[in-house]
Formats: C-alpha cells, sequence, structure tokens
C-alpha cells in the first residue's frame, strides 16, 4: 500500500496546490496521481483491506457509481424526448434521427466522466490506504495544511487592492474545509495531551491547528459572503454537537434531544435564508447578478429536463441563453450547475449521497473512540459543501472535487473499528 498512499498524497497536493498557484496541469496531474493510486490499491490490496472497505461503505456503496453511470447514459444515444428541447427544435427544423446523446458537448461531459471516475476511485483508495492511524493523520495534517494555504491565499488577495476573483470562491470551497479540519488536529492534539504521547508536541499541533483555523475562520467568516459564513457555521456546530455529546457521555435520549434541537434550528435557519428572496429556488442563495443573467438562468433552468443538457456542459448550454454575445454565462452556484447539467436526477442522486454520507459518518463518530474526530469533522465538511453548493460554485472546480472525496473516504476509514477488520 505504500504506493497508493504515496499517489494518494501526490494527488491531493498536486490537484491543490497547483490550482492555487493557478497551474493549467495541477488536475490532469492529480487525475493520474488517482490512477496510479487506484492501480496500486488494486494490486497490493489484501482480504482485510478487502472487508474493511466493506463495512466502511455498508452504508450504500451503490450510490457511489451513480453518479458515473448517469454522466454515462447522457453520452449514449437515447430519444431526444430526455434531452434539451433545444435537439428537438432543431430536429424538426433540420431533420434527422429521433436519437441521440443527451449531452450538448460530448468532450465536455466526457471530462467530467473522467472527473467523477477520478473522485470514485479517490475515495475508495482512501478509505484502504487510511486504515492505520498513523497514516490517516498524515493525510488529516495534509488536508488541514494545503487548504490552510487556500485561505491564506484568499486572504491576502481580498486585502490586495486587485483580489483575484477567478480563484475566490474554490479558495472559499477549500477555507471552509480548513476550518473544520484545523478544528480536527487541535481536537487530536488535546486527545494525545489525555494519553502518553508528549505535551510538548500536542501543544505544537494545538497552536498549528489553531493557526490554521483562525486563517481559515478570517476568510469565511470575515472575507466572504454571508450564505458561505452560516456553511462553515453549521460545520462547525455539527462537529461542537459531536464533541459536546461524546465528552459528556450522554444517553441516547438526551443525546437524540440535542440532536433533534439542532436539526430544527438548522432547518428554521435554512427556511429564514430561502425566504429572503424569490423565483427558483436554486438561485436563492447566488451570489448577486445582473438582472438579465438571471433572466437567462430563469430560462435556462426552466428548459431543463430531468437528464439535463450533460455533465459539464453549462458554459457550452450558456450562450444558447445569453442575450450579449460578449458576456459568458456562468453557474452562480454548484447545484445550478448540476441541475443543468444532470437535470433533476443528478441533482437529486447528488443531494441523496450526501445526506447518507452525512447520517453515516455522524452515528460512525459517535460510535468511535479517541478517533472520533476523523469522521466528525468529515461529516462537517460534507455538511458545509451541501449548504455551500447553494451558495457558491467553488465545487465546480476539479481540485475541490478531488479533495473532498479524500476527506470523505478518510472520514468513512476511521468510522468503522479496525478490530473486525484484521
Amino acid at each position: 500500500m505504500s504506493l497508493a498512499y504515496f499517489a494518494l498524497i501526490v494527488s491531493i497536493v498536486s490537484a491543490s496546490a497547483l490550482e492555487i498557484a493557478g497551474a493549467k496541469f495541477g488536475v490532469q496531474l492529480g487525475t493520474m496521481s488517482a490512477a496510479l493510486s487506484l492501480l496500486a490499491a488494486t494490486l497490493s490490496a489484501r482480504k482485510a483491506d478487502y472487508d474493511h472497505y466493506v463495512r466502511a461503505t455498508s452504508w450504500g456503496r451503490w450510490i457511489l457509481i451513480a453518479i458515473p453511470l448517469l454522466i454515462a447514459a447522457q453520452l449514449m444515444p437515447l430519444p431526444l424526448s430526455f434531452g434539451h428541447p433545444i435537439w428537438a427544435s432543431a430536429r424538426d427544423v433540420l431533420g434527422g434521427l429521433s436519437l441521440g446523446p443527451v449531452t450538448a458537448d460530448l468532450g465536455l461531459t466526457l471530462n467530467a466522466l473522467m472527473l467523477a471516475l477520478a473522485a470514485t476511485a479517490l475515495l475508495g483508495v482512501a478509505i484502504v490506504v487510511v486504515r492505520d492511524r498513523s497514516r490517516a493523520e498524515l493525510v488529516l495534517f495534509v488536508l488541514a495544511g494545503i487548504t490552510a494555504v487556500a485561505a491564506l491565499t484568499l486572504d491576502l488577495h481580498r486585502l490586495a487592492p486587485a483580489g483575484a476573483a477567478a480563484t475566490s470562491e474554490f479558495a472559499t470551497t477549500l477555507a471552509g474545509f480548513g476550518l473544520v479540519l484545523n478544528l480536527a488536529i487541535m481536537q487530536l492534539a488535546a486527545e494525545r495531551a489525555e494519553t502518553r504521547h508528549s505535551l510538548l508536541r500536542s501543544i505544537v499541533l494545538g497552536l498549528l491547528g489553531l493557526a490554521g483555523a483562525l486563517i481559515s475562520a478570517a476568510a469565511v467568516f470575515g472575507l466572504s459572503g454571508t450564505n458561505n459564513a452560516i456553511a462553515a457555521g453549521f460545520g462547525v456546530v455539527l462537529i461542537l454537537l459531536i464533541l459536546v455529546i461524546r465528552r459528556l457521555d450522554l444517553s441516547p435520549l438526551a443525546a437524540g434531544a440535542l440532536a433533534a434541537a439542532a436539526l430544527i434550528g438548522s432547518a428554521i435557519v435554512l427556511t429564514f435564508l430561502f425566504e429572503q428572496s424569490s423565483g427558483p429556488i436554486l438561485l436563492r442563495l447566488a451570489p448577486n447578478m445582473g438582472a438579465e443573467a438571471r433572466a437567462a438562468l430563469e430560462r435556462m433552468l426552466a428548459d431543463t429536463r430531468w437528464f439535463g443538457a450533460g455533465a459539464g456542459t453549462f458554459a457550452a448550454v450558456g450562450r444558447i441563453y445569453q442575450s450579449d454575445a460578449g458576456a459568458a454565462l456562468t453557474a452562480p452556484t454548484t447545484a445550478t450547475a448540476i441541475f443543468a447539467g444532470m437535470g433533476a436526477i443528478g441533482l437529486a442522486i447528488s443531494v441523496l449521497t450526501a445526506l447518507i454520507a452525512l447520517v453515516r459518518l455522524f452515528f460512525g463518530a459517535l460510535q468511535r473512540g479517541r478517533d472520533s474526530f476523523f469522521p466528525a469533522a468529515t461529516a462537517a465538511c460534507v455538511l458545509f459543501a451541501l449548504v455551500q453548493s447553494f451558495a457558491g460554485s467553488g465545487l465546480l472546480h476539479p481540485a475541490a472535487i478531488l479533495c473532498l472525496a479524500v476527506i470523505v473516504g478518510l472520514g468513512l476509514s476511521q468510522s468503522v473499528s479496525q478490530s473486525g477488520s484484521r
């Protein structure tokens, strides 16, 4: 597993760090590293590794391949009634077969399929290679460091006279992950201080985690939009909720009541946010945009069928709806891009995947002992990503998707006991 572990680290660092630096080949290098990691893990896997993977994904491993299968279906010839209405209109005018791919751009959808497969591979590899606690800790350190650096770049860009708006959404998403992951490092340091580990080392780790958390908090709460800050707040509340339940050793009844109160409070906050504006629900938390762009987006969403217009093709289809030829229509949020690309079915599968993973990680964190901060932090990251996907477009960056896949794999791997897999 050493090669798979090394390739996993390279994939995280290359995809995220190079994207932050503005390099164009970071995602390609990250995807190739993911493929190498999957190959190495497959060749060196033992029965114990397979058993651990089965136990970690017992919550519904079938859903891991649902999104890649849906994207692949968009590349297959289907009746034009399943696709975007413009294809049926073009057939009425030009004639031709009543069958064709759903996607508006085969190349863009094929790229989206490769990215989905790479993310699925990284998630699976992460589950297997971080069975060992020391490896899991190192991956946590790498993730926390990379996301804290992204948050720092956002801090510096926003404080500079001319901020880099192109990377701000991506950096905001990583900063949200970084806030939660660095809180997990602080909890790791506290757990180590309570055991036989070196007190000095625990203090150093705690201070590093505190620095990363403060940098990330400044980026998310101080320099990002209100909705992004609220999404990060949900993640922080969740990780603190799990910590309180564990530390106070609450009974199942008391823990359930506290969790229900938190759920009701979250529902009230989200309802309030969505009621602050009118129009399609997918645009209610989106950043402010011009009236013409919003009208074009509303027309585009209204025309979207169940299977969408092809994963990754938002920009291509947006050219049809934009009124100004010089102004490109971009996706304001991740949820909008998913709905336009993969339709209501794709958005429903994505949300369902996040909710299933969230519940699985939440209960896994409550059942774990001193390692509970791994699944707790992952659950908080998933919750942040779910809410933030309706408020920003940071998760549309491939590096953010690969980073989230590794985070989820880390949490799922450490959410189950190792005794049953050895």
